[in-house]
């Protein structure tokens, strides 16, 4: 067997006990992780072994395999500096194709906030935004940022925010917040239409890291006499480098072969 095929099986036992750990479940044994890849119990215990070995996982007493939470710090903070590089790359190529402004932004507490953003001169954007916090209810970025939040948790982040409306499409409520959002789940890409401020038009899509969580948000923002004539090509472009800045991060699609073989159905609830 080939080394590196020996690495991907040694890693899919990895990311199925990470799967285990998402779904609140504390790890699992030797039996429940080839279950969970319908694989030999022979080989996935060697593969379990060798994670264990080289740092990547502990043991617990009931001979229970955890992951080493120093190795997720670790991931983390590669994701923060990928998101960086590689995001840089991604607004690079994305203000080319489209010549409008493109952004990166996160969410924080209430607020999104950018982190990275290429802007043409021909754009017509004035100033930087880097550093710069504004409402995640009305923001280019507040969408995509809050796309996997539940309507709970999409509650608590506005639940002490007045709706002050900065342009005429400002959403009036949360309830107005989240039928914006619904829609643009079902789109693909959100469109924030004259809610920042007047003749401001924004699409943005949300970045999503090795654990399939929200990290940050790609936008294209320029004035809507530009930008809304041509939505569908720049849309196209957006979602083109989401996907590949999400590749960077270590991200798998739910469609994708290793996710299907790690997220299929158990056989058995036993451990």
């Amino acid at each position: 067997m080939s080394k590196t095929s020996s690495m991907g099986r040694g890693m899919l036992a990895i990311l199925a006990l990470g799967a285990r750990h998402e779904a609140g479940l504390p790890g699992g044994t030797v039996a429940g992780i080839a279950a969970d890849l319908g694989k030999d119990r022979s080989q996935v215990s060697r593969n379990l072994r060798t994670g264990e070995q080289e740092g990547f996982l502990g043991r617990t007493g009931e001979r229970r395999y955890t992951l080493d939470w120093s190795i997720l710090t670790d991931a983390q903070q590669l994701t923060a500096q990928r998101l960086h590089s590689d995001g840089a790359v991604a607004l690079d190529r994305l203000a080319r194709d489209t010549d409008e402004g493109c952004f990166l932004g996160v969410l924080h507490g209430e607020s999104t906030v950018t982190i990275g953003e290429s802007v043409p001169a021909s754009s017509n954007l004035v100033g930087s935004w880097l550093g710069r916090p504004y409402p995640a209810y009305c923001s280019d970025a507040g969408q995509a940022v809050l796309w996997e939040s539940s309507e709970d948790e999409v509650r608590t982040v506005f639940a002490h925010v007045d709706f002050v409306r900065h342009g005429p499409n400002t959403p009036y409520d949360v309830g107005d917040f989240l039928v914006r959002l619904a829609a643009a789940r079902v789109r693909g890409y959100s469109v924030v239409d004259q809610e920042a401020e007047p003749g401001l038009y924004s699409l943005a899509v949300p970045v999503r890291d090795f654990k399939g969580d929200v990290a940050a948000a790609l936008q294209i923002v320029g004035t809507r006499a530009r930008l809304e004539p041509r939505r569908a090509e720049c849309a196209a472009a957006l979602l083109e480098q989401g996907r590949w800045l999400e590749a960077k991060l270590g991200h798998q699609p739910a469609d994708s072969p290793h996710s299907q073989e790690i997220n299929q159905p158990r056989e058995s609830n036993k451990d």
